[in-house]
């Protein structure tokens, strides 16, 4: 009969860790959490120093009865909930659900699903961590006062089934100030001049980028300036004033962090964060490996350290030293330095780098295996040498101008024999003649000149995202992809071709939370309550300091926002349009997708059509009513009403004016107009 119980999160790890432990015990799960705040309540006695108020999940009565049976059996009880501040939690929950005080209990936690991390972890085995417990504990009190307080102030003042919380209303902001600059920015007309040379004995054309004039680096604005220079540049004696050559080095990139997966697994596999995160739970908690059983085939994914373990440094070196040559083997990238690393954890890397994902082909789905590849590969490159290129700079002179050439070429690919990121796949390949010397004589061949305009900031994708908020300090590891699902979910936020656009419906949110609860959004503020709760998790402060000093503003704001804050008038508006059913006038209403048009004889008439918002402006295709209408997703742009018998459609709200310069549509951007023709440039200010 088995003597000791080893409680686990996951049902998928029970049979792969008792396989690991043997006979003399028993594995059980506890599927998650067991204990929650209630759903129907706030959950938290503000009048009695915040404590709060925990019930069991509905449907996890079944799981903890289980679960109560078996801990009579044992004589010793393990916790081995996931390695961080939610794991810890759930372990203490569990001792509290089972009371379990009294009894031999430990805490015992392992980075990676294999037999030895397993047995080396009840090796270690400790008490629960209250620390650690008290920061996960905050961070849901403060989640749970932001979302319950302000979540129905935003059903009374906008509609039901909105929601606010305290990462997610920072991340939407972000996204909205975004598409604001996107808005707002004005193209700048500029330039580029290239020249082609012949070098004497040589069949290639050398073609170098202009510069300026001598050492001073010179940006062309106009085709004006171009023709300048070309001017004098005619009939020139043109030769090399200098060439430099050297080596460096590109060091091997990190490790992969959860942050720095999802972002890759976005850019490379087209993965969204909660798809990566969904499978690399997969390959984490173990898959079926042909001849091995269940292994976990990753170590824990939610980590925002790069560190190696010693025993994982000393496989890497042996296994890049026999796969690749003694002179591939690196030391490791360093650690970066900068907030607090989660828990001391571990990088993600493979448990056993001698599963290739060649040998796991038949054993993982593809999805599965890409992912794994990527993180194998990344992994391998991180601990090998850095590649070396061999670079050449050129400078030409002539009719007193510059121009220059620059190239490189590798000379040992080091970690790139293994792995390719994509800034390395566009560097420049250029090869220079080796004949090529100071004072070399060049005849010119020709020039090629091409009008550039500078583009806006680039629209927030998952990807992007994610790294705004690591780099701002906000969330961690666990929570971007649930941030990310639930703002798209509630329709503030609409994807398209991976990038992320606001919604009217997110914008009116957006607002809302800037006027009323400024702080909640302000992105230093959400940034310092990490930081708080680090503290907390380090034992330096108190959680319910963090909580009392936080709930009263809260609540004030709160207050003063049911009655300053206007509400926002979404529908039951009266349109010029008549019902053909019955004659009525329809009026605007708001459904999930947006504003549509119904028949206020409702439920006697049940017509109901697209609502297409008039700007006032003709079409300048066919002369009918530009209206405002929205993408499936619910991004807005401005189409003529005829469609699909007339095809005009922009992103930008048109303006009735004409472009003076070319007579195309003129565009709102910000507080300025621009023409809409591509290549015309003219922009005023708007009246």
């Amino acid at each position: 009969m088995a003597k000791y119980l080893v409680i686990v999160e996951s049902p998928a790890k029970v049979k792969t860790i008792k396989k690991f432990l043997g006979a003399n015990y028993e594995v059980a799960a506890s599927n998650g959490h067991v204990r929650d705040l209630p759903k129907s309540q706030l959950g938290i006695d503000v009048e009695h120093d915040y404590e709060p108020k925990y019930i069991t999940i509905r449907g996890k009565g079944g799981i903890l009865a289980n679960l109560r049976k078996e801990v009579k059996k044992a004589e010793k009880i393990y916790l081995a909930t996931d390695p961080d501040r939610e794991g810890e939690a759930i372990s203490w929950h569990l001792m509290e659900a089972l009371k379990l005080s009294g009894k031999k209990v430990y805490r015992i936690t392992f980075n990676e699903i294999t037999k030895n991390a397993v047995k080396e972890s009840l090796k270690h085995a400790r008490e629960i961590n209250m620390d650690l417990v008290d920061a996960q504990q905050t961070r849901r009190i403060l989640d749970r006062m932001v979302g319950y307080r302000i979540s129905p102030l935003l059903w009374a003042k906008v509609k039901r089934g909105l929601s606010a919380g305290r990462v997610q209303s920072v991340a939407l902001r972000i996204i909205c100030d975004r598409e604001d600059e996107i808005n707002a920015f004005i193209p700048e007309e500029y330039w580029t001049l290239d020249a082609s040379f012949a070098i004497p004995g040589e069949k290639k054309l050398l073609k170098a980028k202009y510069y300026g004039q001598g050492d001073q680096k010179t940006v062309l604005k106009s085709e004006a300036e171009v023709n300048a220079v070309k001017k004098d540049c005619e009939g020139a004696a043109f030769a090399v004033s200098d060439v430099k050559r050297g080596e460096r080095i590109k060091k091997a990139p990190l490790p992969f962090t959860t942050s720095t997966l999802q972002q890759e697994a976005s850019k490379v596999l087209n993965f969204s964060t909660q798809k990566t995160m969904r499978l690399a739970q997969q390959l984490y908690e173990g898959v079926d490996i042909k001849g091995n059983g269940t292994v976990g085939v990753i170590t824990y994914l939610r980590t925002d350290s790069t560190r190696v373990s010693e025993e994982a440094e000393k496989m890497a070196k042996d296994y890049i030293t026999e796969q690749y040559g003694e002179e591939y083997a690196g030391e490791g990238t360093a650690k970066k330095g900068g907030p607090k690393i989660q828990d001391a954890h571990e990088a993600i890397r493979p448990t056993d780098l001698s599963r290739t994902p060649l040998e796991l082909k038949d054993s993982l789905t593809r999805d599965q295996l890409r992912l794994y590849q990527l993180i194998w590969k990344r992994f391998v490159a991180s601990r090998m040498t850095p590649a070396k290129y061999e670079t050449t700079s050129v400078k030409i002179d002539g009719g007193g101008h510059r121009f220059t050439v620059a190239a490189s070429k590798v000379i040992f690919d080091g970690f790139m024999s293994v792995y390719t990121m994509d800034d390395e796949e566009k560097e420049e390949k250029n090869t220079l003649a080796k004949s090529i010397d100071e004072n070399t004589r060049l005849n010119f061949n020709s020039f090629e000149e091409v009008q550039h305009f500078t583009q806006p900031p680039a629209h927030y994708t998952e990807a992007s995202l994610v790294r705004a908020l690591e780099e701002l300090g906000i969330g961690r590891p666990s929570t971007y992809a649930p941030t990310i699902t639930t703002i798209l979910a509630r329709r503030y936020v609409a994807k398209e071709n991976k990038n992320l656009y606001v919604t009217e419906l997110g914008e009116v949110v957006n607002n809302m939370m800037k006027e009323a609860f400024p702080t909640i959004v302000d992105v230093n503020f959400t940034a310092n309550m990490e930081a708080l709760l680090d503290g907390v998790s380090e034992g330096t402060v108190d959680w319910k300091t963090i909580v009392s000093n936080f709930y009263p503003d809260l609540d004030q704001a709160v207050k003063d926002a049911e009655i300053n804050l206007d509400k926002v008038k979404i529908g039951d508006e009266e349109s010029d349009e008549e019902c053909e059913l019955c004659g009525r006038r329809m009026v605007i209403k708001y459904g999930p997708h947006g504003r549509f048009l119904a028949c206020p004889g409702f439920p006697e008439c049940r017509n109901t059509k697209p609502y297409y918002e008039k700007i006032g402006v003709a079409c300048p295709k066919c002369g009918k009513d530009i209206v405002m209408k929205k993408t499936q997703k619910g991004r807005r742009y401005y189409g003529c009403i005829d469609n699909p018998d007339c095809d005009f459609m922009v992103w930008q709200k048109p303006s009735a004016e004409k472009c003076p310069v070319c007579g195309s549509v003129m565009l709102e951007k910000g507080n300025k107009l621009v023409c809409s023709r591509e290549g015309c440039g003219y922009h005023t200010e708007k009246k």
